[in-house]
């Protein structure tokens, strides 16, 4: 039976844990056994115990974890003395960043065996259960808010006091891809007045629904890159954001920025001039900050105070600091990622290099490096379709005189048809039958005239072209009732309790319709 092991994570300030006493379960349900670290969930608040309680072996050393497992699963990359530790045949999942950690394939490529990131999951519907940079995305988004609001100096909802009036706060977050959608959700729950800029157009539309204003830039450029992440910006569109962000800074009280694209150095979009026009007491939240930060002042995992009062977060561990959270999600994509290498859920890893997802997120494997990935047969996120231009006034007439002239030929065809069934009717019909049909059809069409030229606005059940015909039918209904033929009578009859339950239904509905306009 195939082990999976979690060894304690290596790196300094890392909180997190690939396995839970509750994903343990679930792998267990796939078909694997479950291999832990001794103290390794501690800081997620995961004791041994629980593990053990799991049905998890507690492995007294990461020596004997690598020695054992046969996949060994982590949040952060392996180190260089855990790659080393890695044997023929073993899969390691984790975080890599490929493009930053050459030699980690290189020592996977050597040692034979295979490396899953999990940062590289195609961003595709059916991978969306395996996405853990949304994952730790949404929670980073959720934690920048709580920890502005811990260095923020004032409410973020306004009140009115006893001592004096409290004004909201004002919320910019630049990027709306999942952390800033987070922060945005968040940062409105608290009451504080949210602002989001983004220089894909098309998630205005999200950004509005969660109640945030979205500030729109009047520059026609498409910002929309691949895998639903932006696009690098021109200068001239740069300027013009930067133009944007000068007018917001003197207004702000918390920034969040977020704009960053993977395998690039994180865009300058907040400067120090923005950050000297703010109102002493800001605060700056740069999630993008372990790639330089978008903000000209961010220093890496440290917290900086400007001379004007101005307060600037950088930290990068933002889903670590709420590591019970983080470590379940976290846990979750592993779970789903081992259930996509194991269909038969025997326990038994079939490694399918042609499946979009486990190619797309395998960058080591059989001795070869496997990264990049080819594109995945199925586009990640569609790109926005052309605006569609509007039609000149020219195209409108000509649209309407073809609609019409192709209205005009339906109804002639549709009479001359009518015309053709009566004249075939007319033939073998007697002649009483003949009249009373042309009195029917006309009465049909008086009807239908009638109510169809009252506004719409006026209409209630009382007045509707389904009330309008029920009459006529119960006036000829009750003309053929006296009929000496009892198929007729019976005929008759069914027509008028047909046609009553219509009419006396739309008195009802009427009724309770005015009703709801009277004053009690």
């Amino acid at each position: 039976m195939t082990l999976i092991g979690t060894p304690k994570e290596s790196a300094k300030g890392e909180n997190r844990v690939a396995m839970t006493p509750q994903s343990a379960r679930d792998l267990q349900a796939l078909g694997f056994e479950c291999m832990i670290q001794t103290g390794a969930g501690k800081a997620a608040n995961f004791s041994d115990a629980d593990y053990r309680e799991a049905g998890v072996t507690v492995a007294r050393s990461a020596a004997e974890l690598w020695k054992q497992a046969d996949v060994v699963a982590k949040v952060r990359p392996p180190t260089t003395a855990e790659a080393k530790k890695a044997r023929s045949g073993q899969t390691v999942i984790s975080f890599v960043y490929p493009s930053d950690n050459k030699k980690l394939l290189e020592t996977a490529k050597t040692a034979n065996s295979t490396l899953i990131a999990m940062d590289m999951v195609p961003r595709i519907s059916r991978a969306q259960k395996m996405d853990a940079l949304s994952s730790m995305a949404n929670i980073a988004g959720y934690r920048a808010v709580i920890e502005a609001g811990n260095n923020f100096g004032r409410f973020f909802t306004g009140q009115v006091t006893a001592a004096g009036k409290v004004p909201p706060a004002k919320v910019l977050v630049i990027g709306a891809g999942v952390a800033g959608l987070a922060a945005i959700g968040t940062a409105q729950s608290l009451g504080a007045i949210v602002r989001a800029f983004d220089v894909r157009p098309e998630v205005a539309e999200q950004i509005e629904s969660m109640g945030a204003e979205f500030l729109f830039l009047d520059f026609e450029e498409s910002g929309s890159g691949e895998g639903g992440y932006a696009a690098p910006s021109s200068p001239e569109f740069r300027a013009k954001q930067l133009d944007l962000f000068s007018e917001q800074a003197p207004d702000i009280d918390i920034v969040i920025t977020t704009a960053l694209i993977p395998g690039r150095d994180a865009p300058v979009l907040w400067t120090r001039d923005m950050v000297d026009a703010m109102k002493r007491g800001s605060v700056i939240i740069d999630l993008a900050a372990e790639r330089g930060g978008n903000c000209e002042l961010t220093k890496k995992d440290e917290k900086v105070v400007t001379p004007s009062g101005v307060t600037i977060i950088g930290y990068t561990d933002f889903p670590s600091r709420m590591a019970t959270q983080s470590s379940n999600l976290y846990a979750t994509n592993i779970r789903h990622m081992m259930a996509d290498l194991t269909p038969e859920k025997d326990g038994v890893i079939v490694h399918d290099m042609d499946d979009d997802v486990i190619r797309g997120a395998t960058v080591a494997h059989a001795g070869e490096i496997t990264y990049p990935p080819p594109k995945p047969k199925i586009e990640a996120i569609a790109k926005p379709q052309p605006k569609k231009t509007e039609p000149t006034p020219e195209e409108i007439k000509t649209r309407e005189i073809a609609a019409q002239r192709e209205a005009g030929l339906r109804e002639i065809g549709m009479l001359a048809i009518g015309g053709v069934i009566l004249l075939i009717i007319g033939m073998f019909a007697p002649v009483s039958f003949m009249q009373h049909l042309i009195v029917f059809a006309l009465a049909c069409f008086v009807g239908f005239q009638v109510i169809w030229n009252v506004s719409h606005a006026l209409h209630t059940p009382l007045m509707a072209v389904t009330n309008a015909i029920s009459s006529i039918i119960i006036v000829g209904a009750l003309m053929q009732i006296g009929s000496g033929s009892w198929l007729v009578m019976i005929l008759a009859a069914l027509s008028v309790l047909m046609a009553g339950i219509n009419i006396f239904g739309g008195f009802m509905v009427t009724r309770r319709m005015l009703a709801m306009f009277q004053k009690s």
